[in-house]
């Protein structure tokens, strides 16, 4: 049977709007919550290939999703690749900050297939599970992301410490992001052996570089990363997310041979049907607080997404990730919502 979110990455039309959220699988549910008391751990849950397999079912199994996005984090690139990463609860990740080129030299990308092996087992087993109509989605962190991470050693509300040195020091820099550009590339290959048949790419940051940071930092990389895995499968639809890039979306669409786009929730409607819809399938964007607040300001605003881009193929996705205190109810109105609207 074949797989309705491949179909509109490929350019099809759907029988009714294929459904996947971001973070769908997570906090929110109970069964997750029973899974992460007994992994105690957050890297402990993501390195089990048992549990994250399971956590990673979970949605697929409660609300029937058109797609499966493996259980994982973008911070297992940097923690393979060398850099000490660990999850402190209530503050989030946490890492030890790198100090300048000095330490990228001290990054192997050697590690990245051994050091991740327990994501790629953890990929086939969903694999296994997985009717043969739902897709299985592969992702990583993009390189710019990635990197404010390594740079601050956490999260970080400006991204200052990647930022600055990006401007500062632009060949220095520029060798940390080749190495998250080839570190993403190998990642992203096992977990296309593993059994994913789409990849995202996150670009959470995207939206704090400037413009010409944005096509040097962005675009590159992600250009870069999609050119080597179309060449070896050609056939495996990628999907980028460069969150916050408002009006350069387009550009982002057109260097980089992305298949999808993922639309943040600030994202105007119309801006992505008539400049971005022709050239790729658009994946989006409903603010997960109106999925919080359910009722009208849910119903109407899908309807109003729906109705946007309802002349091409699409996917119907959250602007961002689904929130803790979304209700379960709510999130089966949404699939029943966009389920009962027939694709034109």
């Amino acid at each position: 049977m074949a797989k309705p979110v491949l179909q509109a990455l490929q350019g099809k039309k759907t029988a009714t709007t294929p459904i996947w959220l971001m973070r769908q699988a997570g906090r929110y549910l109970p069964e997750y919550r029973k899974v992460r008391a007994q992994a105690k751990d957050f890297l402990n849950l993501c390195y089990s290939p048992e549990l994250a397999a399971e956590v990673t079912m979970q949605p697929i199994r409660r609300f029937g999703f058109d797609a499966a996005i493996i259980f994982a984090d973008i911070l297992l690139v940097p923690d393979a690749l060398g850099q000490k990463v660990w999850f402190e609860e209530s503050h989030g990740p946490r890492l030890e900050a790198l100090d300048g080129t000095r330490a990228i030299g001290q990054l192997s990308i050697d590690r990245i297939v051994p050091h991740l092996a327990p994501v790629y087992d953890a990929i086939a087993r969903v694999r296994a599970q997985l009717d043969p109509d739902v897709a299985l989605i592969g992702f990583a962190g993009a390189p710019w992301t990635v990197a404010t991470y390594m740079c601050e050693g956490g999260g970080s509300s400006d991204q200052a410490a990647a930022r600055a040195w990006a401007y500062r020091d632009s060949i220095g820099f520029g060798q940390l992001m080749d190495v998250l550009v080839e570190a993403t590339i190998t990642h992203l290959k096992a977990q296309v052996d593993a059994g994913a048949d789409v990849l995202q790419l996150f670009d959470t940051w995207a939206g704090a570089l400037d413009e010409a940071g944005f096509a040097q930092w962005c675009i590159a990389p992600a250009k870069s990363i999609v050119s080597a895995l179309k060449a070896e499968f050609p056939k495996v639809p990628i999907i980028g997310f460069p969150r916050g890039a408002g009006a350069r979306l387009h550009a982002y669409v057109r260097e980089t041979g992305v298949d999808g786009i993922g639309l943040d929730s600030g994202v105007p409607l119309d801006m992505a049907r008539r400049f971005l819809q022709p050239h790729a399938c658009v994946q989006g964007n409903l603010d997960p607080l109106r999925l919080v607040a359910g009722g009208a300001a849910m119903h109407s605003q899908v309807h109003a997404i729906l109705d946007a881009f309802a002349e091409r193929p699409f996917i119907f996705n959250l602007g961002h990730g689904i929130v803790l205190q979304t209700p379960l109810e709510h999130v089966e109105a949404l699939v029943k919502l966009v389920r009962d609207k027939k694709a034109s």
